[in-house]
C-alpha cells in the first residue's frame, strides 16, 4: 500500500473527522463529500498543513506523520494554482526543481520538456496574466512534474473552468498519474469528475473519511449521506 491513514483523528475547533484506510500504490482516488465535510482538511493533513490529534500517517510503510510539508514524498495543487505573476510560465515552472531558479542547462531542458509535455511548448515566456486558466493549470503541472514527488494531491485544481477544458485537464492529469507511476488523490463536488479521474473513491461524511470503494458501485448505489448530498446528481 502507498498511503496508509492510521486512526487519524483530526480536528479543528469544533469540527473533528476520522480516517482509516489505505490508498493502493499508484492509484487514483476521489475524494467527495459534502461542502464543509473536511475534503481540504484531510488533504491538508496529509501534505502536513493540519497536525493530526492522533493517528499516524504512512507513506510506503514509513511514518511521515512529524514531517514538515517540504520534506513530505508529494506535491499538491490548489484551484489557484500559486503562480507568481512576475515570474514567466518557464521560471514558475522551474520552481519545482530549485526555488533559486539557478538552474543548469540541462535542468532548463527538462523544463522545456515539461511545459511542451503539459501543452505549453512555445509559451514559456508569457507571465501568468498572459495565459488562460486552463494554461495557467498546466503550468502548476508542469511544476508538479519537475518535483518528481509519488503523491499527487488535488484540491479542486480545475474548479473554475469550465467543463470541456475541465475535462481535458482531468485526462492529462490522469495520463501522466499512469504515465509516472504516481498516487493521485483528487477532492471534487462534481461526480462526473470522480467518474472520469478516479477508480476509487473517498466518501467524506458526517465526520469519517470512509475507506476508497469502487467509483462506480458507489455512485451507482451511493450510501444514506452521500446520496442526499448528491441527489439527482449521480
Amino acid at each position: 500500500m502507498a498511503l496508509r491513514l492510521e486512526q487519524l483523528h483530526l480536528r479543528l475547533g469544533d469540527f473533528t473527522l476520522d480516517a482509516d484506510f489505505e490508498v493502493p500504490a499508484r492509484a487514483r482516488v476521489a475524494v467527495i463529500g459534502p461542502s464543509g465535510a473536511g475534503k481540504s482538511t484531510l488533504l491538508a493533513a496529509i501534505a502536513g498543513f493540519l497536525k493530526p490529534e492522533s493517528g499516524r500517517i504512512l507513506w510506503e510503510g514509513r511514518d511521515i506523520t512529524a514531517l514538515p510539508p517540504g520534506k513530505r514524498p508529494l506535491s499538491i495543487l490548489f484551484q489557484d494554482n500559486n503562480l507568481f505573476p512576475h515570474l514567466t510560465a518557464r521560471q514558475n515552472a522551474a520552481l519545482g526543481i530549485r526555488p533559486s531558479l539557478r538552474l543548469s542547462d540541462e535542468e532548463w531542458a527538462r523544463v522545456d520538456t515539461a511545459l511542451a509535455r503539459v501543452g505549453l511548448a512555445g509559451l514559456g515566456d508569457r507571465r501568468p496574466a498572459a495565459l488562460s486558466g486552463g494554461q495557467q493549470g498546466r503550468v502548476a503541472l508542469a511544476r508538479m512534474l519537475l518535483r518528481r514527488r509519488s503523491l499527487m494531491l488535488l484540491d479542486e485544481p480545475f474548479a473554475a473552468l469550465g467543463p470541456a477544458l475541465k475535462a481535458d485537464m482531468l485526462d492529462l492529469v490522469a495520463e501522466i498519474v499512469e504515465a509516472e507511476g504516481m498516487t493521485a488523490l483528487l477532492v471534487s463536488h462534481d461526480p462526473e469528475d470522480a467518474r472520469r479521474f478516479a477508480p476509487l473513491t473517498v466518501v467524506v461524511a458526517e465526520g469519517r473519511a470512509a475507506p476508497p470503494a469502487p467509483t462506480e458501485a458507489l455512485l451507482g448505489n451511493p450510501p444514506p449521506a452521500l446520496a442526499a448530498y448528491l441527489g439527482n446528481g449521480a
